[in-house]
């Protein structure tokens, strides 16, 4: 070890103008937001307790949001009887479904789009006018075609999910510096080593922060789609208890969406942190 200490200080004498030089390690307060904290859960715990002290004190009238223990109570019901757990299956299952095709075709179409001109002027256009017109709205043309059954589901999911896996995609792809062509071009790469060791890395950033606007759009297509002449999943047993004005399973429907949303969002985030991780960034 002392060895090891001498040889900077050895360096040093012998050459005085090494010694001269200034400290150039960063001093004073981080620019950037600093280490990642485990504080994802603060913003839904303080709007938890706000909930619950505004239910305690009377604030919130019962009949239009119910209190959170009796949100909590109706949750262990249906857990005891498996409705809760019945339904959340479905809905998974649907949502999971449509996620997959969309990741597939969005990510597909990107590809096919981002590396060829030909594949561009024949799939962009298409894609970016399917972009301006919200994924709900065809949903009278959907049950005309595939009736109100599972097929008209899971494509009204895939819809919502393919169209930001694409524009994130393509726009990753887009966005390769073109050096890093040049220098394939130049060391000999193959079409499919291109692909493999220029393309992927470059669309990855892109693909993720598509991936995460399509989780979401995954589950804001199943709440529509679950409530409509639907009879299991989560949406269903919402619809049904807005006949009965039961809102504490209206509200335990809310609450698992959201659950499940921020669950799959974080899933998302820790993925793409470890594919990502040779990427030096603000979030990692």
């Amino acid at each position: 070890m002392s060895a090891v200490l001498e040889r900077p200080l050895a360096a040093a004498r012998q050459n005085p103008a090494l010694a001269e030089q200034p400290d150039v390690r960063p001093t004073g307060k981080r620019l950037g937001p600093g280490r990642r904290r485990r504080l994802a859960w603060v913003g839904p715990l303080a709007l938890l307790l706000l909930w619950t002290a505004s239910s305690a004190t009377g604030l919130l009238d019962p009949r239009i949001l119910s209190e959170p223990w009796t949100v909590v109570a109706t949750a262990g019901e249906l857990i005891t009887d498996g409705r809760l757990q019945e339904n959340l299956a479905i809905s998974a299952q649907r949502a999971g479904l449509g996620l997959f095709f969309g990741i597939v075709v969005g990510a597909v179409l990107a590809l096919l789009s981002g590396l060829s001109r030909v594949g561009e002027a024949l799939i962009d256009g298409p894609v970016q006018i399917k972009r301006a017109i919200p994924g709900l709205a065809l949903i009278p043309l959907l049950i005309l075609w595939f009736g109100i059954d599972e097929t008209m589901k899971v494509l009204t999911i895939t819809l919502g999910v393919f169209v930001p896996v694409y524009l994130q995609t393509h726009a990753g792809l887009r966005g390769i510096d073109l050096r890093f062509v040049e220098l394939a071009q130049t060391v000999g790469l193959s079409r499919a080593g291109f692909i493999r060791k220029v393309v992927l890395p470059g669309a990855l950033p892109g693909f993720f922060l598509g991936l995460r606007f399509a989780v979401t759009g995954a589950w804001v297509s199943l709440v529509v789609v679950e409530q409509i002449n639907a009879t299991s999943g989560i949406g269903y047993m919402m619809e049904l208890a807005r006949t009965y004005g039961q809102t504490n399973i209206i509200v335990l429907g809310l609450a698992v969406y959201g659950i499940l949303g921020l669950l799959s969002d974080g899933i998302v985030r820790f993925i793409e942190r470890k594919a990502l991780s040779w990427q030096r960034t603000l979030a990692a």
